[in-house]
């Protein structure tokens, strides 16, 4: 098998607060369906998520505010959990403070080699954003 791309399908239980929660991260709405919409995307650069009203999947917030970390909790959430490599992970964390997107785990450098963050989409689905550490060669 060649996979070409993939697009995970999101259950959500408000498609417009959510179209508008992609449009505070960055990414645009490319498309609704129905009238009123009960189905969707949201884009990003070559990435892009599907939305669906009420199926398709679980959702649900698990009540605790960390997803890693001293006190966190990475399997109280029901939703998706997917992770987006992007260029600056610092920079995302300040665009979800100033907009008012909940940041559930900080950026931090991780020992698997990446600098990451969370956050978490209303319905509890998680996000990690991601970008590899450039790894440093000892000096001789």
């Amino acid at each position: 098998m060649y996979a070409r791309a993939i697009t995970p399908i999101l259950n959500v239980s408000d498609l417009a607060a959510s179209f508008a929660w992609f449009e505070k991260l960055g990414w645009a709405k490319l498309w609704g369906w129905g009238e009123p919409a009960t189905f969707g995307a949201v884009g990003s650069g070559e990435c892009e998520i599907f939305l669906c009203l009420g199926a398709q999947g679980g959702r649900g917030h698990g009540g605790g505010a960390p997803t890693y970390g001293e006190g966190g909790d990475q399997t109280a959430d029901k939703g998706v959990w997917a992770s987006i490599w992007v260029d600056d992970v610092d920079a995302i964390h300040r665009r979800c403070v100033a907009r008012g997107i909940e940041v559930s785990s900080p950026p931090a450098d991780m020992p698997w080699g990446v600098r990451e963050m969370h956050v978490r989409h209303p319905d509890g689905h998680v996000f990690r954003m991601s970008r590899g550490i450039p790894r440093r060669e000892p000096h001789i």
